[in-house]
């Protein structure tokens, strides 16, 4: 899949009724495609997308549904985060009403069936169907029905539904009773949430999410107190509520799988972003290993231990070096048990891949002196060039080959996994009465170009399956060729 973010951050509402989408969307089972060589720049490479590659567009919960307390729903973090203090969000905007998307279901069908997808992401609001996160205290059953009723008008018009579990509006209750993803109950806390989702949806969604971008979910919420629950808990608080998180995507993992596949012959997967790390000098090792360690601590921080069952390597040597230089008995990051790793190895049946922009990226040293941090532990820097085009965000610039690269990383690095590009797009750029994004419309072209081009796991198939053997043949032939020659001139 591939969500492209519509807006800004959640709770960043505009009550922009156009579309209640604030992504758009491609699914896409697996990358590949045939093109034409000389094409004007900014036309779309000619060719065919792989079976299976499907276009829908997307949504969650938080920044679309509104009724934030309506129908027995409890409130979220980013409820309490929005409503809390100024500053936490831009224009002092909640997600109360936000588009008003629980009352106007059958608008948004509507609107999908005009935009002609097949596929439609969305969240489930966790404090909707549990007010309180935790199963044991009751179900609201308003909140099952009003997801039934949704995935049912998805159906008859026939789209796709596929069903993101959390998308970071965790439960209030669940952050002030147990510290949210500090804590590791929190993790047996989805897993009866996530059973909950597939026993009462699981006939009819056969396309699990678990969890949509942990990574700045943990970054934002528990290093840089940015985004709820509003905490600055440096180079500790991240690193916990993403082995949490890591751990309760396993157990809804393993809950399907045992108790659900058989019957519902769905697939559960996660949902990672990551932008592109591409070296300052390509000829120095420093800024290569420099832009490797960023993929890493991006990407590999969920997708290695997903994949491989462990942390990457590069995490666990500098967390560890500098946590030892800061006088710590033991590493920030935490570390998982031979069970952990055997039990997370394989949790996954597809990778979501969400992207937006690239960073080129080069070697600093942080002293330890520092303090612990995300950014001081990775020992980098990021820049932009200057000449890439900027859009709405101040973070995003539109650099297409970014995006392919990225695609081709996580194909090579993760054993080639059906990729769902989950999330990609540019934000609003000017406040307009009409539609004016023509520098979306070419970003989007852009980065679609990036997935029609052949990537490279195939193009080395290629190379390996008929170069090879050609190369070979050929070798023999001018072998049998030569030595004929000198029978001949021995003779």
């Amino acid at each position: 899949m591939c969500f492209f973010r519509y807006g800004g951050e959640p709770g960043a509402m505009k009550p922009v009724r156009a579309v209640t989408l604030w992504w758009v969307l491609l699914l896409v089972s697996r990358l590949g495609a045939t093109r034409k060589e000389s094409l004007e720049e900014g036309s779309f490479y000619y060719g065919t997308f792989p079976l299976g590659f499907t276009w829908g567009v997307g949504s969650s919960a938080f920044q679309t549904e509104g009724a934030w307390d309506q129908d027995g729903k409890g409130p979220s973090i980013w409820d309490t985060f929005t409503h809390s203090r100024k500053g936490n969000v831009l224009g002092e905007e909640t997600a109360d009403v936000a588009c008003n998307g629980y009352y106007k279901v059958q608008e948004d069908v509507a609107l999908l069936r005009e935009l002609h997808v097949s596929h439609y992401r969305f969240s489930l609001s966790w404090p909707r169907l549990l007010p309180t996160g935790v199963r044991a205290d009751g179900v609201n059953k308003k909140g099952i029905q009003f997801y039934s009723d949704f995935i049912d008008a998805l159906l008859n018009s026939n789209i796709t539904p596929i069903v993101t579990l959390h998308h970071w509006d965790l439960p209030q209750l669940l952050q002030v009773n147990y510290g949210g993803w500090q804590n590791v109950s929190t993790a047996n806390y989805f897993s009866d949430y996530a059973s909950l989702c597939f026993e009462a949806f699981g006939d009819r969604v056969k396309h699990w999410v678990t969890f949509s971008d942990p990574r700045t979910m943990a970054e934002k919420g528990y290093e840089t107190g940015h985004h709820a629950p509003g905490l600055k808990l440096h180079g500790t608080g991240l690193y916990k509520a993403a082995h949490h998180v890591i751990k309760a995507h396993a157990q809804a993992w393993h809950s399907y799988n045992n108790t659900w596949r058989s019957k519902q012959q769905g697939l559960v997967g996660i949902s990672l972003n990551c932008d592109w790390g591409e070296p300052v000098d390509i000829s120095n090792p420093k800024d290569i290993e420099a832009a490797e360690r960023y993929l890493q601590f991006c990407l590999g921080w969920f997708a290695n231990p997903i994949y491989a069952g462990d942390y990457p390597q590069v995490m666990k040597d500098h967390i560890g070096r500098k946590s030892a230089e800061q006088g710590l008995d033991m590493s920030r990051l935490p570390v998982f048990s031979l069970q952990e790793k055997s039990y997370i190895k394989g949790t996954s049946d597809f990778l979501g891949l969400g992207h937006f922009t690239t960073r080129y990226i080069t070697e600093r040293n942080y002293p330890s002196r520092q303090g612990p941090s995300y950014q001081n532990d990775r020992d980098l820097v990021e820049l932009v060039d200057p000449n890439w085009p900027d859009l709405g965000s101040k973070w995003l610039h539109s650099v297409p080959w970014g995006f392919r690269r990225l695609l081709n990383f996580a194909q090579t690095q993760y054993g080639n996994p059906p990729i769902y590009v989950t999330e990609n797009g540019a934000s609003q750029k000017l406040h307009c009465t009409q539609l004016c994004d023509e520098w979306r419309i070419q970003y989007l072209k852009g980065y679609t170009n990036e997935m029609l081009k052949e990537p490279f796991l195939s193009y080395m198939q290629i190379m390996t399956e008929i170069m090879v053997p050609t190369v070979c043949t050929l070798c023999i032939l001018i072998a049998a060729v030569l030595l004929m020659l000198l029978l001949r001139s021995l003779s």
